[in-house]
């Protein structure tokens, strides 16, 4: 009802705003959520605050946002030339330049304002670095072939911020996960890079499935081989049990349907496998809680 009393442009205007801050594709923040609660569980041994579980859910979306708005401006002059993303609000013009980058700074603002106001010190001097890691990483395609490890440092971030505030305090269990999600991050987002390899070759944007080129699937499958290794790690630092394992092992063979999926390297392939990778952070997720709440 409220959307059809609006006048038409205003619609349109919301729409592309939404589509700037990707609203209506959640595969990213979900992908970012996943790791945020293994942290939250784990410091919290399977009991988090529930303030800490709102501030952090609502951080994930807003910087994750606040991300796509930045990856957009910095890609605003390329995205035209990528099939993918050549109708994007900015890259068509329906949104003006100056616009993402508000958005970005309001979204970046909010979230820190959460920190200050609902958790402790240490959280708020890692939340700098985690605005630092979400401005740089959407300009590292155009000086390395390794912006995907700057993206999964940025969506690792979130972890030591999570156990920060629940625990007031920092562990090797809390660097292992960081570790084990920068290379699960790279892994996935490498085959989502997979899906605009032949456009960005085209225009010069760089990547990690142009740096791996014919290893692309076997560098894959040994980062995410180190991921299951790393979690199997962390549960046994944690004296995890046997549901926690499950989990990890769900983890394992959607990484190998992941592998079958992108075996032609086909677009369709390689996106379904990227997408699918939200399953894989759940099950993980989902035999963690169930582990610890019947520890």
């Amino acid at each position: 009802m409220i959307q059809n009393a609006m006048p038409e442009h205003v619609q349109s205007r919301l729409t592309d705003y939404a589509r700037l801050l990707r609203i209506d594709r959640p595969i990213g923040s979900l992908l970012l959520l996943w790791p945020t609660y293994w942290a939250l569980w784990l410091a919290g041994d399977g009991s988090p605050g529930i303030g800490n579980i709102i501030i952090f859910t609502l951080g994930v979306f807003f910087m994750r946002a606040a991300g796509c708005a930045i990856n957009d401006f910095a890609d605003r002059d390329w995205d035209k030339h990528v099939k993918r993303t050549k109708d994007r609000p900015l890259t068509a013009g329906r949104i003006q330049a100056w616009e993402a980058v508000a958005l970005f700074a309001g979204l970046c603002l909010i979230s820190f304002l959460m920190v200050i106001l609902f958790t402790n010190t240490l959280t708020l001097y890692l939340s700098f670095g985690g605005v630092i890691l979400a401005f740089i990483y959407p300009f590292m395609k155009r000086y390395t072939h390794l912006p995907q490890l700057f993206l999964g440092a940025a969506f690792s971030w979130a972890i030591p911020m999570a156990w920060a505030a629940e625990a007031n305090e920092l562990s090797q269990l809390t660097w292992l996960l960081f570790t084990a999600n920068v290379l699960w991050t790279v892994a996935y987002d490498t085959l989502y890079a997979m899906v605009d390899r032949d456009d960005d070759l085209k225009v010069g944007i760089k990547s990690t499935a142009i740096l791996f080129g014919d290893a692309d699937r076997a560098i894959i499958g040994v980062l995410q081989t180190m991921v299951i290794l790393i979690l199997v790690m962390v549960g046994h630092r944690a004296e995890l049990g046997v549901l926690y394992y499950l989990g990890v092992v769900v983890m394992a063979g959607l990484f190998g349907y992941h592998q079958y999926l992108a075996r032609d390297r086909a677009r369709e392939g390689c996106f379904k496998a990227f997408l699918n990778n939200n399953w894989a952070g759940f099950a993980v997720f989902a035999g963690l809680v169930i582990d610890l709440s019947f520890s």
